[in-house]
């Protein structure tokens, strides 16, 4: 028996046919590693009943590397529009009952889509399924996701706010087709935003507990401003999560959530304005000492930092010199959002 994380409640009667799915390969720019996931997707050892990759207007040699999968596989180019609207297109385009999410540079295990099945069958009120991943940096295995980011079966809809403890699911297409897709203003973390949505809307979600896809990360994909700009967009998911029709105790733990979100962009922002310069480094400081429910160390130094913003800036360029990752990076990998 797989090992099956999937939140409680009376078990339904399993589902006799096994439902079927479509993978989906969104990609820009990925022509060097988009030959290994679609193989991935291929080498199934449930097949799929379609693999659809949608090239959202690269301009590298995308095309010629898929070549030898036209036959195989449902080719779909458009002019560059961001991955939420690739997705939404594929998504559209898919005939599954659930459609299988690939990352370009990302690869499935060939039992994945088999142990889904299994998962489907076994839990059929489920609309939301995925496995572990194992978690590569720079092409070395460093762990499994579950590790870093445990699946939650218990509260799922308040837990949801705290992480996206979902990542590279099968999401049942009529429940995703239901709350409208995902949400194209919203270049990062439009797919946590779009399984809050599904969740509150009825969606329940499931796991296997074996990690049957590789997820990539490099060590220079994250920069510091593309480190703001992505706490700035969860920001922006909690604050789009707000308009939902909520139970008081899941309003309370959207509140807490968002506080202690918009806090962490702040201080991703102070401290990128500091090393940077910036004039409004000294209020922004300011602003972090004045916070409440930042830590007293930290309001300490942002009191220090706006007192003496040129020695701050010293002092954070000199710590990212010698440990290679600013103060507030020192943390496991976070996933793609």
């Amino acid at each position: 028996m797989r090992p099956f994380l999937v939140p409680p409640g009376s078990a339904p009667t399993p589902q006799r046919d096994a439902p079927t799915f479509s993978i989906l390969i969104a990609t820009y720019q990925a022509a060097g590693t988009l030959v290994e996931s679609v193989e991935s997707a291929l080498a199934q050892t449930t097949p799929a009943l379609e693999v659809i990759v949608v090239d959202d207007g690269s301009t590298d040699d995308t095309r010629e590397q898929l070549a030898p999968y036209l036959e195989r596989i449902v080719y779909i180019r458009q002019a560059n529009r961001g991955a939420p609207a690739a997705s939404n297109v594929g998504c559209a385009r898919a005939r599954g009952d659930f459609v299988s999410i690939l990352d370009a540079d990302d690869a499935y295990d060939p039992r994945r889509l088999e142990a889904l099945t299994e998962l489907a069958r076994a839990r059929p009120d489920l609309d939301i399924l995925m496995t572990d991943a194992v978690l590569e940096v720079d092409g070395e295995p460093v762990g499994r996701v579950f590790d870093w980011t445990p699946f939650v079966v218990d509260e799922q809809l308040t837990a949801i706010f705290e992480k996206c403890f979902i990542a590279w699911p099968a999401v049942r297409r009529s429940a995703f087709e239901a709350v409208g897709g995902f949400d194209e203003t919203l270049p990062i973390g439009y797919d946590w935003e779009c399984w809050i949505r599904m969740l509150h809307r009825g969606a329940r979600a499931g796991a296997v507990g074996e990690p049957l896809m590789r997820y990539r990360i490099g060590s220079r994909r994250s920069l510091t401003d593309d480190r703001v700009a992505a706490l700035r967009s969860r920001v922006r998911v909690l604050e789009s999560a707000a308009r939902l029709d909520l139970s008081q105790p899941e309003r309370r733990a959207l509140e807490v959530q968002l506080g202690r979100r918009r806090r962490l962009a702040l201080l991703a922002d102070t401290e990128h304005a500091l090393r940077a310069r910036r004039p409004g480094a000294r209020r922004q400081s300011l602003e972090v000492a004045l916070s409440r429910g930042m830590p007293l160390g930290t309001r300490l130094r942002g009191l220090a930092a706006a007192l003496a913003p040129g020695i701050a800036a010293g002092y954070l360029e000199a710590l990212e010199t010698r440990t290679g990752h600013a103060y507030s990076r020192r943390r496991p990998p976070e996933r793609r959002q």
